[in-house]
């Protein structure tokens, strides 16, 4: 997917970004508010990864627009796992559009292979539209990309920078809390892109037309090292926190240390020393195609962090 690390289910990293994403997870039930089309078809959307950083904010802005929403994971009643195919029937049944973000990264082996499978199974329920969460620069992600558009299905991608919400949600809060930064990465720069932005280019792909066959290329408006990242979360809180740079082995040691699994660190290897090697340093468009406004800046997101309290 992208770089909120994994998206879905929870997982006790303190550090990190696309495994960032399944931290805490907050158990949360189906909707039941549902609307109809002049059709009488009831819609009703799948979200999957309900509980994530982007999940969680799609779910809530689809309900507070009176679309029927189904929550997607493993605590959901039905429940939803990636791990378990039998699982996917009850989810699906009854939706017409799916905001698909794959646990627990589509940077990993077998991922493409198991949304197809799922591309597959959703189809055949009579699902009509597919919004993917993908990531930049991952080959194993844009394999998943294709196999969603051969699905024959309307279907959207959202291909997501670092999310900065990793800072304020995800395994670099605690860091971020103890004062220092320290990661395995240098002076490359990332354009971090706001969940917010995310969630708002997703529900408009999943409700709007327009956007059947777009690969939206989401980032923030200008690139920032992890330095200056973190420098603008000090600024944005008033606390003194700094960055320290550390070799990829002393970073998969401690790791390692905290009980973490090996398919867990080779993972997070693999994006720190593949996708941040300069490939992504660059500005996309897909926000302002998909919303016509510009993407909000880090410093803008560090200072609403701060006011709701995240660094305290």
């Amino acid at each position: 997917m992208a770089y909120g690390y994994v998206e879905s289910e929870p997982f006790q990293v303190s550090l990190t970004a696309g495994v960032l994403e399944h931290m805490n997870e907050n158990t949360s039930t189906a909707q039941t508010t549902e609307t109809t089309t002049v059709d009488q078809v009831k819609p009703l959307t799948l979200v999957l990864g309900a509980s994530g950083k982007t999940g969680r904010r799609v779910a809530e802005r689809l309900t507070a627009a009176g679309v029927a929403v189904r929550r997607g994971s493993r605590t959901a009643s039905p429940a939803f796992d990636w791990e378990d195919p039998a699982t996917w029937p009850a989810a699906l049944d009854g939706v017409t559009s799916v905001y698909v973000s794959f646990f627990p990264d589509l940077a990993v082996p077998g991922a493409p292979e198991a949304v197809a499978a799922f591309g597959e199974q959703a189809r055949q329920a009579g699902v009509r539209r597919l919004v993917l969460l993908s990531g930049r620069g991952e080959v194993e992600a844009q394999r998943a990309e294709k196999v969603i558009a051969e699905t024959g299905l309307e279907w959207t991608v959202v291909r997501a920078s670092w999310f900065a919400q990793n800072f304020s949600e995800g395994a670099f809060l605690d860091s971020v809390l103890s004062g220092e930064v320290a990661l395995p990465v240098g002076d490359v720069g990332e354009p971090f892109v706001d969940a917010e932005d995310i969630a708002d280019v997703a529900v408009a792909a999943l409700t709007e037309d327009g956007h059947r066959g777009q690969v939206y290329e989401v980032t923030g408006p200008r690139l920032l090292t992890f330095a200056e990242a973190v420098a603008e979360i000090a600024r944005a809180s008033g606390r003194e926190i700094t960055f320290a740079p550390i070799p990829l082995n002393a970073f998969t040691g401690y790791l390692a240390e905290a009980g973490e699994p090996q398919e867990v660190i080779d993972m997070l290897s693999y994006l720190f020393t593949e996708v941040l090697d300069g490939r992504n340093a660059h500005i996309g468009d897909g926000v302002s195609r998909a919303l016509g406004r510009a993407p909000r800046d880090f410093a803008d997101y560090a200072a609403a962090a701060a006011e709701n309290g995240a660094w305290k």
